[in-house]
């Protein structure tokens, strides 16, 4: 009987912290997304881009708008999923979410 009530326990645990995952990386997009072009626009390369037009980044504009879309709309998924069904998919969206979240990072970051 003592089992039974850790794995469901264990599951809990599971389910909340996917949604504390979800909720800390839709809370910290926005400021990750301003720091990183803050942090990209202050170098030479950017402002060569900006007055110039030389030496910009060939990152296409619509990998940067997916990639922070995928990211908003994977962690509100993870966020509203139902607690009893498929946590497995749940923990699925939490990991896109973070993996589309980075690579917008990097992506930010690759105009530097």
């Amino acid at each position: 009987m003592a089992e039974g009530m850790n794995t469901a326990q264990t599951t809990d645990q599971v389910r909340d912290d996917a949604r504390t995952a979800a909720g800390w990386g839709l809370g910290l997009l926005l400021p990750m997304v301003f720091f990183c072009a803050l942090v990209t626009l202050s170098g030479p390369r950017a402002g060569r881009c900006l007055t110039y037009g030389e030496d910009c980044s060939p990152v296409p504009g619509w990998l940067l708008y997916g990639s922070f879309w995928t990211s908003v709309v994977a962690g509100v998924a993870a966020l509203v999923w139902p607690r009893a069904r498929w946590t497995g998919a749940r923990l699925g969206a939490v990991v896109v979410q973070w993996c589309a979240q980075l690579l917008l990072a990097g992506l930010i970051l690759s105009y530097a």
